[in-house]
């Protein structure tokens, strides 16, 4: 039996998804802090936190402890059941499973790259064109997160203008999947001028053969570009443990 909302809740969580749509917060887009949402929406944390989590039950948000609330991709059922659950479930007994996604991602968006260079519409392209500049437009914002993000719609644009709706499905699945294991690295990622250099580079490449129609050269930069970015995250991730563990020897505190 679903429990009732009390009226200020239920006028919090109209007011919540006009927000959204206000602001024009697309799927994969982060909302703001609890803090600065509250202020913003002239209203209490705790009323925020009860809205917030009715609208994760309804499967609109997702929430990730300590990496905050975000707008969730739809999935279609058989996608979140066939292909996200079950790796869902492997990720959370192992981390290391990340891996096995980004691998998995040199496969798909090679192909999504490829059918994109062949079937892109002048919507999809113009849409496409709009995504790299996002990304270039965040540059200067010194916001990593925000960046991380224009990086995640740039790869879905790609695979909406290959019209193949498994690929696509499957490319929304493994971005909800990886959100939360690979975020802080790919927001250091960004955060780093040399590497967000590369990825830019690598970014105008794959864009131009898709503009272009050059199916070859759009499946070369995308697996080009995904290698960079695979041995990237790993080497990241790799410090990242090599700093942990520093910080665990004996007498370190007192450092």
């Amino acid at each position: 039996m679903t429990e009732s909302l009390s009226p200020v809740t239920e006028h919090l969580v109209v007011r919540l998804r006009r927000y959204i749509e206000q602001q024009k917060l697309e799927p994969g887009m982060k909302l703001p802090a609890e803090r600065q949402l509250a202020a913003e929406l002239g209203v209490s944390r705790s009323s925020l936190r009860e809205a917030l989590q009715r609208l994760v039950s309804s499967g609109m948000l997702i929430s990730r402890r300590g990496g905050g609330t975000w707008l969730r991709q739809p999935l279609a059922p058989w996608a979140e059941q066939r292909i996200v659950a079950p790796v869902r479930a492997l990720l959370q007994d192992d981390p290391d499973y990340r891996y096995d996604i980004l691998e998995a991602r040199h496969a798909i968006e090679a192909s999504t790259a490829w059918y994109a260079a062949q079937r892109a519409t002048e919507a999809d392209k113009e849409r496409l064109r709009l995504a790299f500049d996002a990304t270039l437009k965040l540059k200067e914002s010194d916001d990593p997160d925000l960046a991380a993000q224009a990086d995640v719609r740039f790869h879905l644009a790609i695979a909406e203008a290959s019209h193949n709706v498994v690929l696509l499905q499957t490319m929304r699945g493994f971005f909800e999947l990886l959100q939360s294991s690979v975020l802080q690295s790919r927001q250091r990622m960004y955060s780093q001028p040399p590497i967000f250099a590369r990825l830019t580079e690598q970014h105008q490449r794959l864009l131009d053969a898709i503009l272009a129609g050059e199916a070859e050269e759009a499946r070369r930069a995308a697996m080009e570009h995904l290698g960079f970015v695979h041995a990237t995250l790993k080497s990241l991730h790799e410090d990242e443990a090599r700093q942990a563990r520093i910080t665990r020897l004996p007498g370190n505190n007192s450092l």
